[in-house]
């Protein structure tokens, strides 16, 4: 079996965005049913795309797979996570407190932590209550990206150190008894997730640099809260017998090169190798397959041209990006389908051009800086750095209000501080900050992948109504926050996908929200196609064969204007290589 030996109850799989943790979660689950076993698989991403793989539509009680016996899942959905805890704090109070009171719980129980608790609340019984998957043999958990995954796993700690602090009655969530109640659980949660005997958690990565220190980010933190039973699976590694093909020998020497240089912490772990597979992992006859070991030879082929005209390459953007002068490029999609890179080329071109630029990240992992790996002349890189927000609006507020108020009040202010929506706040007021900027020159964001993506503009928006309803005390960059990512002349969203049905599927999910938020993107970028690489490579030629149609659909259906960058033979670092991405 090509996929990892695990034994325990519970499963987790985890990783870098786009590593393929939905696809080997999926494989493995399957896998699993076919031996026998009772098997749920569950989605706790903002930005599930379970029911796409497994090619069935899912809700939050457990679904029944066609063609799969044994094999059930369903998706943790927060937004309706949230509205049932929300309901379930707050309708004991109706009838009882005047209607002002139920308003102010209400709009308390609204911020994006409380989506997060309850979902939260949602993993908890799964994981911490035996009863709730009574009948199944093994539970697998297809976590969302690290950033996400490591806050779901600190949240039992993090609430309970809240909940145990706190003075006073009520904070961002509402009433503390509603978290007092579920202390149980969660504590049951935490402590099935560093058993050994119950629980593996499976880092997945792909064959290279940046997954690989990815993996071994998160294996640290995994290891500071106690969870060691870890599994590595390396998802995709090619290989060629083949000299003649450059994009062939290319991809088979960044692989080995990766492997050789993978950390000795992440060495030392058990392994699996999935390999390479030309047709993706979408259904459950491909899923089949990441399990079988004798892989089926792909034909030599004579001809790997495309058999439809392609979208033109990044550069064809360009002149239309510069246009206004100023202005803010968002470039947005799922996790690990390239944003970064094409953040970093868009940014390098505009500075060699002369503009003023600043190059920017709202992502957790920030890649940025080891992606331009240099500077450019013209070019300022940013991120916005949570911890040092929080610090940073934590003494604001405390100078504005803290001096006014007697010693239990200063405490009780310091507790809501505490809060996790501290941090929610902090980092969209440094957002606003950084896309004020586009006033005076280029502002490029390299945005997080597409649920915290989502998440920003949901609270533009929510801000936004509360600066219209208060006129308060609201920095102008907060206040004229939506209406420039509106603006089509201030802001243009470039949404980044790879040629594949998965990051297709999520890329046009992406499109309808910002469309409800009143943005329409500027255009899409496909990035990393092996049908424009000219590789006549038999396995990389069906690989393009198998994007052509989604290429397609982009380009006919999804898109007004679109741009394909090739899969290139030199990796696009540093201002040389980036600028292979811009043509």
């Amino acid at each position: 079996m090509a996929l990892p030996n695990t034994s325990t109850p519970y499963l987790f799989f985890t990783g870098k965005g786009g590593v393929g943790k939905t696809s080997l979660s999926c494989a493995t689950g399957l896998a699993l049913a076919d031996a026998g076993k009772q098997v749920l698989i569950v989605s706790t991403d903002p930005a599930s795309n379970l029911d796409a793989v497994l090619g069935v539509g899912l809700g939050q009680t457990p679904t029944a797979i066609p063609g799969a016996p044994g094999l059930f899942a369903l998706n943790i959905d927060p937004e309706a996570a949230a509205h049932a805890y929300r309901e379930r704090m707050v309708a004991p109070y109706r009838g009882i407190l005047p209607a002002a009171a139920i308003q102010s719980m209400e709009e308390q129980f609204s911020g994006a932590c409380t989506v997060e608790i309850a979902a939260f609340d949602e993993f908890s019984k799964l994981l911490g209550d035996p009863a709730a998957t009574v009948g199944f043999d093994q539970v697998i958990f297809d976590t969302a990206p690290t950033g996400h995954t490591l806050r779901l796993l600190t949240l039992p700690t993090a609430w309970d150190q809240f909940i145990a602090s706190a003075t006073g009655g009520a904070s961002c969530l509402g009433p503390l008894a509603g978290l007092e109640k579920q202390k149980d659980l969660y504590a049951a949660a935490v402590k099935r997730l560093a058993h050994p005997a119950e629980t593996t958690v499976i880092l997945v990565s792909r064959p290279e640099g940046s997954a690989f220190r990815e993996a071994e980010r998160t294996r640290g933190e995994l290891a500071e809260l106690g969870i060691q039973n870890l599994q590595l699976a390396i998802n995709g590694v090619f290989t060629t017998d083949r000299q003649d093909d450059p994009i062939a020998v290319a991809m088979a020497h960044r692989a080995t090169a990766a492997l050789a240089q993978m950390p000795a912490t992440l060495v030392d772990l058990p392994s699996t190798t999935i390999p390479f597979l030309p047709k993706g992992a979408v259904g459950l006859d491909a899923l089949r397959q990441m399990a079988d070991t004798e892989l089926t030879p792909v034909p030599e082929t004579n001809s790997c041209l495309p058999k439809t005209a392609l979208p033109p390459g990044l550069a064809a953007l360009i002149e239309d990006l510069v246009k206004p002068g100023h202005g803010v490029i968002m470039a947005m999609g799922k996790g690990g389908v390239g944003k970064t890179t094409v953040a970093a080329a868009v940014a390098v071109v505009l500075a060699q051009r002369g503009y003023k630029v600043t190059l920017s990240t709202t992502d957790p992992a920030a890649h940025v800086a080891a992606t331009l790996n240099g500077s450019v002349t013209g070019l300022t890189v940013t991120r916005i750095d949570p911890a040092w927000e929080v610090a940073q609006y934590q003494q604001e507020v405390l100078k504005k209000a803290g001096n006014s108020l007697d010693a239990g009040g200063r405490a009780m202010l310091e507790e809501d501080l505490r809060s996790p929506c501290t941090e929610e706040i902090a980092v969209f007021r440094a957002f606003a900050r950084t896309v004020d900027a586009g006033k005076d020159g280029f502002v490029v964001l390299d945005t997080a992948p597409t649920g915290h993506t989502i998440l920003l503009l949901d609270a533009a928006e929510a801000y936004h109504r509360e600066v219209m309803r208060t006129q308060g005390d609201m920095p102008e960059a907060v206040r004229e926050l939506l209406p420039r990512l509106r603006d089509p002349n201030f802001t243009r969203v470039l949404v980044v996908t790879l040629p594949e049905a998965t990051p297709v599927q999520e890329a046009e999910r992406l499109q309808d929200d910002l469309g409800r938020a009143g943005i329409a993107p500027f255009a899409w970028v496909i990035n990393q196609s092996l049908l424009a690489s000219g590789s006549r490579d038999p396995v990389l030629c069906q690989r393009g064969g198998y994007e052509a149609p989604f290429i397609e659909r982009v380009q006919k259906n999804l898109a007004t204007r679109c741009a394909l960058i090739p899969w290139l033979e030199e990796i696009p670092v540093g201002p040389a290589g980036l600028a292979n991405v811009v043509r």
